[in-house]
């Protein structure tokens, strides 16, 4: 076997190796989601989102790089807290774009209507705990309006297909702030390790 045929023979082997990873991504756990360059959706190109799975195959997450014009003060011009908060309210997905949810790094559930995406990670769901979040940890947190969801199998379908990059979830990738640059660093990065580079 000539160096041209050794190379593309590994590369494929590569290739192979990276997409059964993705397949074999275990969904039972909160992942990241990087779109691939292929997605090209208005909502979806170029995204970093969290996924984290429900009972029955499910999933909900949200969209992590897409800061709005909007803060919370403009919001919510009443409430004295909001005001302090510099930071853009997010895109975090197409669905309830009237909700507003926060996700706060914590050891611990901050009660209310919350859910942990990943460890010392929650989503909260209603106005009481948002506003607590506002409130006492606004600095560990950031504030989405709207989340996504999968129906049962829809995800591993998407990542099947090659919509999606698929990697462990960390608190650092999901609150970073600023969010300029986060899915050209990721894809790169992915894509580079895809190639074996």
């Amino acid at each position: 076997m000539n160096k041209s045929n050794s190379n593309k023979a590994l590369l494929a082997l590569l290739l192979f190796a990276w997409s059964s990873l993705a397949l074999a991504a275990d969904l039972s756990q909160a992942v990241i989601l990087v779109a691939k360059r292929e997605l090209r959706d208005q909502v979806f190109g170029s995204t970093v989102l969290i996924a984290t799975p429900l009972p029955g195959g499910q999933h909900f997450g949200f969209i992590l790089n897409r800061p709005t014009r909007v803060t919370l003060g403009k919001m919510f011009p009443e409430h004295g807290p909001s005001q302090k908060i510099v930071e853009p309210v997010y895109l975090g997905g197409p669905i309830n774009l009237e909700l507003i949810f926060a996700l706060v790094q914590r050891a611990e559930s901050p009660g209310g209507e919350s859910i942990q995406l990943m460890p010392g990670l929650y989503a909260a769901f209603d106005g009481d705990t948002v506003d607590r979040i506002i409130e006492v940890h606004a600095e560990h947190s950031r504030f989405v309006a709207g989340l996504v969801a999968w129906r049962p199998g829809e995800l591993r379908e998407e990542i099947k297909q090659g919509l999606w990059f698929v990697l462990e979830p960390d608190a650092a990738t999901v609150l970073r702030k600023p969010t300029d640059g986060l899915w050209d660093e990721l894809v790169q990065r992915l894509e580079r390790a895809a190639k074996g580079i």
